[in-house]
């Protein structure tokens, strides 16, 4: 007996317990594809939060030590005290910022510091001093200044080997206008103008208004500078003069250009 015809095969359908694969993107294959995405955004979340905690939480990444290097007069255990770090707080959560400025604040003598996080446990503290280039007195101790004319501390004893700043601008009329901030700048950019020898010998700088600075050498010689504009003309007029006139006790170099020595 003949089979059904293809007609009939495809009235009757599909043979029973056949069944007939489900096509792409059907709802039975999506069901099928498993929730990689939030299984992807819930192991973030996680280690977020594992993050957090053991940045701020656990006791793992805590500061417990505060080391110093750069100083040369203040001492390693001066600067710790004053920078006050807040040992056993969560190291991220320091305020690097704010122990800058409590040192700058109270130690005068640290031009800059670096603060930096020394993980797991530590910061360190990189200062950088002042250096005094002149002196000014005060009574019985000196205050040093610096080469930005920054009074920054005062000792009992006169470092080695660095002039007297003299102001003697009481009767100055220029004070009002100038300050003496501004004078103290004035002077040291005389003396930092000054030839290598000559900054050497120098023992005082006096000033007696903005415009008229002088200078007292070994030897009992003395500099007439002016102001402190046109100072490596200044420099050079004066190099000059002396090796022309060694036995010279007195230069002018006021005006570069006509400058004059006198005395034997």
């Amino acid at each position: 007996m003949a089979g059904p015809t293809t007609a009939e095969r495809g009235a009757r359908g599909p043979s029973e317990g056949t069944a007939r694969p489900p096509r792409q993107g059907s709802p039975l294959r999506r069901l099928r594809v498993p929730g990689r995405p939030l299984l992807i955004a819930a192991a973030a979340v996680v280690l977020v939060a594992t993050g957090i905690w053991v940045l701020y939480g656990s006791q793992w990444l805590r500061l417990e030590k505060v080391t110093t290097s750069g100083t040369e007069i203040l001492t390693p255990e001066e600067v710790t005290a004053a920078a006050a770090a807040p040992t056993g707080s969560p190291l991220i959560s320091v305020d690097t910022d704010a122990i800058e400025a409590r040192l700058l604040h109270k130690l005068p003598r640290i031009e800059s510091v670096d603060v930096v996080r020394s993980w797991p446990d530590g910061i360190e503290l990189e200062v950088t001093e002042r250096k005094p280039v002149l002196l000014m007195e005060k009574g019985a101790r000196f205050v040093e200044v610096d080469a930005e004319g920054v009074r920054f501390a005062t000792v009992d004893k006169a470092p080695e080997g660095l002039p007297l700043l003299e102001l003697s601008v009481a009767q100055s009329p220029g004070l009002r206008r100038f300050g003496t901030d501004r004078l103290v700048v004035e002077a040291v950019r005389v003396w930092g103008d000054l030839p290598g020898k000559v900054a050497t010998d120098a023992r005082v700088v006096t000033v007696r208004s903005y415009d008229y600075i002088t200078l007292k050498l070994s030897r009992d010689r003395t500099v007439v500078w002016g102001n402190a504009e046109r100072g490596e003309a200044k420099s050079r007029a004066l190099a000059a003069l002396m090796k022309a006139a060694p036995k010279a006790r007195h230069f002018d170099v006021s005006a570069p250009t006509a400058p004059a020595a006198s005395g034997s």
